[in-house]
């Protein structure tokens, strides 16, 4: 998989103090590159687990799937909300399918150091 950031919705999250995919990212892979947009430092050491694609308010991260999966252009967009994350599917024909699956309704994994 590939996480690609589209540099042009990409607001760096506004004014917050750090954008929510440098913030969530758990690999530390997210950061702003010299323009102000959110990158990734390699998509080799990216674990795939979709945390920046879900937290991002301007959805402007996305991940392409290999071409082992899927055909080529094929992309994945989500959107965590409190109760559920959407997904949008984009297939090479440029038609759409989205999809919901529901939150865990747990709180968040937070280690006790």
């Amino acid at each position: 998989m590939g996480i690609h950031v589209d540099q042009d919705v990409c607001n760096h999250c506004g004014t917050a103090p750090e954008p929510m995919c440098v913030r969530d990212c758990p690999g530390d892979l997210m950061f702003l590159d010299a323009t102000g947009k959110a990158a990734i430092t390699t998509n080799r050491d990216c674990w795939d687990c979709a945390a920046c694609v879900k937290v991002c308010p301007t959805q402007a991260i996305h991940m392409r799937l290999p071409p082992s999966l899927v055909v080529r252009g094929v992309s994945l967009r989500g959107r965590a909300y409190h109760h559920k994350t959407t997904w949008k599917i984009t297939l090479r024909d440029g038609s759409e399918r989205n999809y919901e699956t529901p939150s865990t309704g747990k709180a968040p994994f937070a280690p006790s150091l």
